[in-house]
């Protein structure tokens, strides 16, 4: 089991009131949450291994200088060359990551992030090693490419909570998208996505790049009937996918996850014990992790 762990810790700093708080008044809504989406995923799939799949690198300068509207408008400082741009986060959950990391590295949770790669990244590469079953929980739609039912790769995706997840197979994403996990890259590049800074082809939205995918096969074969007069686009149609030539040819590299992230070596097993159990006693004391914690811990123990 593969953890988008911002996206779900996330969607904890969301779904848990700013009122659950430590001793002195810090808000730890997201650390409290993560822990109980982590021991319900835990107890509902009973993972093998667990890995929390980290942002190292929130917007890759590599992807920037591709898109250099990727992700731009949730900068919130920018840094300089070199060194990754901070980006928007609410002012009571940006404190809580450090304690969330400190927390799984108690108990043994394996987390990793490389730089310049995204948590996407480090999933993306995981998926397309491992070997066997793989399910990613991630509340962010660019996984469904890695969707593969061959393979065992399927995504879920938390509705309420991660107690109500949608298991997105190849099926499913045929029925609502008509593609499958390795299509979904040209259907989302063509379609655009505003909360990533993807601007897509204009007047192409996601019916219109479903059906020229059906038709057309995949990106490739779109391009080339803008190419071939007696291929069945709209004027209208040729024009936009003429146009967005240059956006054509490098938004593949910015949307398809990087496969070959070089990663550190971990342990990716499910703990059934702390790692570090006086670091994290000190951690549910200073920071009032309580319930949440200890349901974790005997989730743990199975």
């Amino acid at each position: 089991m593969l953890l988008d762990t911002a996206s779900l810790y996330f969607r904890a700093y969301y779904g848990v009131p700013d009122s659950v708080r430590a001793p002195d008044g810090t808000p730890v809504n997201a650390v409290r949450g993560l822990l109980d989406f982590i021991a319900r995923l835990v107890q509902d799939h009973r993972p093998d291994d667990l890995v929390a799949c980290m942002d190292a690198d929130w917007r890759p300068q590599w992807r920037v200088d591709l898109i250099p509207t990727y992700k731009a408008h949730r900068v919130a400082v920018e840094t300089g060359e070199g060194v990754p741009d901070e980006e928007e986060v609410p002012d009571t959950l940006s404190p809580q990551v450090p304690v969330i990391e400190d927390v799984l590295d108690a108990l043994g949770i394996a987390r990793v992030g490389v730089a310049p790669y995204e948590a996407d990244d480090v999933i993306g590469t995981l998926a397309g090693q491992a070997a066997g079953p793989v399910d990613i929980v991630t509340g962010d739609r660019d996984l469904y490419q890695l969707v593969d039912d061959a393979r065992g790769v399927r995504v879920l995706y938390p509705l309420k909570g991660v107690g109500t997840l949608q298991v997105t197979d190849e099926a499913w994403l045929r029925g609502k998208y008509g593609v499958d996990g390795s299509g979904y890259v040209d259907l989302a590049l063509l379609r655009g996505d505003p909360s990533d800074g993807l601007p897509g082809v204009p007047g192409i939205g996601e019916k219109t790049a479903a059906k020229l995918l059906d038709a057309f096969g995949d990106l490739a074969g779109i391009m080339a009937a803008v190419d071939d007069p007696a291929a069945r686009l709209t004027p209208s149609q040729r024009k936009r996918l003429d146009e967005a030539r240059d956006y054509v040819a490098v938004a593949p590299k910015v949307v398809r996850v990087a496969g070959d992230v070089p990663l550190p070596e971990f342990d990716p097993a499910l703990p059934r014990e702390p790692r570090d159990p006086a670091a994290l006693e000190a951690l549910a004391t200073q920071w009032g992790l309580g319930n949440a914690l200890q349901r974790l811990l005997l989730t743990l123990q199975g």
